[in-house]
This record gives C-alpha cells, sequence and structure tokens, in this order.
C-alpha cells in the first residue's frame, strides 16, 4: 500500500472518534500539517471527510452512503458459506442459517451432516418459532416491545413434551437467551434432536442471521452437544467480522 494511501486511510478511523483539526490529524499520522492538510483536501473533495465552520472535520456523507450501500448488496448466505462448511467439517453435524422476516425464521442455507442420520429440515421451510435454537437467536434480538407482541399472538403447538408451553415461557426463554448470547433446542421440535444456536450480528451490532449445529442424541448426547458451543461462537462471530468488522468476544 503506498504511504498516501495508508495517511488517508488512518484519518477515517480517527474521524469515526468525532471531529479532529488539522493538527490534531497531523499528529495522529505524525505528518507535518502540510501533508495532513493535502490528505484533507483531497478526501473532502471525495465527499468522506467534510470540513466544518470551526475548521474541524468530520467523516462525510459519501462514506456513510458507501457503507449503506455495501450493507443493502451485502449477502449474509454468501457470506456465511465457507464458515458453515468449516464447521460441518469439524464437527461431522448439520449446520443451518437462518433469517427473520415477517413473523418468520426461514433456513436460507443448511449444510448435512456426514452420518446417515438426517434432519429433515429443507432451505426455504419456515422454522417452528418457540421452539427453534435460530428462532430464539433471532427473536430475542428484537425490541421489547416488539418481542412481547410477538410472544402474545403466536401459537405454541406442543410438538414434544419439552416444546415452550406459552407465552410466558417463552419471554422467559428470549429474556436468557438475549443475556447469554446463544440458544438452544433440547429436543423441543423433535424429540431425537438436539441444537445449539448462535448470532451473526450486522454493522451496528443487531442480529442479522443466525446459525445452528444440530445432531441427534443418538449420536451425541446434549451435553457432547454443548460441548462444542465455544466452537459454534466462534463460527457466528468470524461471520459477523467478515459481515462487518470485528466483534466482541461472547
Amino acid at each position: 500500500m503506498s504511504q498516501s494511501v495508508e495517511r488517508a486511510l488512518g484519518i477515517l478511523p480517527l474521524l469515526a472518534q468525532g471531529p479532529a483539526g488539522l493538527g490534531d490529524v497531523a499528529d495522529a499520522l505524525g505528518v507535518h500539517k502540510s501533508t495532513a492538510l493535502r490528505l484533507l483536501r483531497t478526501l473532502d473533495e471525495r465527499g468522506f471527510v467534510h470540513r466544518r465552520r470551526d475548521g474541524r472535520y468530520r467523516l462525510g456523507a459519501q462514506l456513510f452512503a458507501l457503507a449503506a450501500e455495501a450493507i443493502e448488496n451485502l449477502d449474509v448466505r454468501e457470506v456465511a458459506r465457507p464458515h458453515l462448511a468449516e464447521l460441518n467439517r469439524a464437527t461431522g453435524h448439520t449446520v443451518h442459517l437462518a433469517l427473520y422476516q415477517d413473523d418468520e425464521v426461514v433456513y436460507v442455507d443448511k449444510v448435512d451432516s456426514r452420518y446417515p442420520v438426517r434432519m429433515y429440515s429443507r432451505i426455504g421451510r419456515p422454522v417452528p418459532l418457540t421452539v427453534a435454537a435460530v428462532a430464539k437467536v433471532l427473536l430475542a434480538d428484537l425490541p421489547e416491545a416488539e418481542r412481547r407482541a410477538l410472544a402474545h399472538r403466536v401459537d405454541y403447538p406442543r410438538h414434544t413434551a419439552r416444546s415452550t408451553p406459552d407465552a410466558d415461557a417463552f419471554l422467559r426463554e428470549l429474556d436468557l437467551v438475549r443475556e447469554q448470547g446463544w440458544a438452544t433446542d433440547i429436543g423441543g421440535h423433535e424429540e431425537s434432536i438436539n441444537c445449539l444456536g448462535a448470532p451473526v450480528r450486522g454493522p451496528q451490532g443487531r442480529v442479522v442471521a443466525a446459525l445452528s449445529l444440530s445432531a441427534p442424541g443418538v449420536v451425541v448426547p446434549a451435553e457432547g452437544l454443548l460441548e462444542l458451543l465455544p466452537q459454534v461462537l466462534r463460527t457466528a462471530g468470524a461471520i459477523s467480522q467478515d459481515c462487518s468488522g470485528p466483534q466482541e468476544d461472547p
């Protein structure tokens, strides 16, 4: 990378912290004020920074426009795919990616397990909202009023004896998911299937997708699947980083 480009890029994270004067920019870059001014003028001409009336500089509208366009065109499925495949390769278990829209959580990608016992889930099919780990992860991130309204208008089918029974129980579970940052489905949808879910976060830290790792109890007991939680969280964090930049450790 050329020195000028590197210095110009160094200005952007500085201004992301707030407006800064010419001297502040020069000091941060370790250059003379004339060099800093030349870089700032170029960025200002392109709309990446803006000179305020008080002489200080802030980030410009063009930078935000590019960021918004990049986010709009981001295909989470495409970004996540290699990470899902690697988690599947490392564990041998079924891996899903799901999105939430219009009161539905839908699988948008799936990597099947290596063993003969397969899950009946299919890409494009909605998942059971009140029991699936990916649904809990996605719904737990909703604003409280929206979360409570949803919990009181959906049905609570008894898929198994471990299915979520009612809205109050569902809201308590979603509160737990928000607190711990991950979710489980231990035989709630199918008696023989256990599942771990983790959030994929976008640029503002909001949950934009959820991934899950699922396995039959005959292959690995629930306790054994829970031992893979750090690996699931690392995978979700890696996808989040590719989507929007570094994330805090779970």
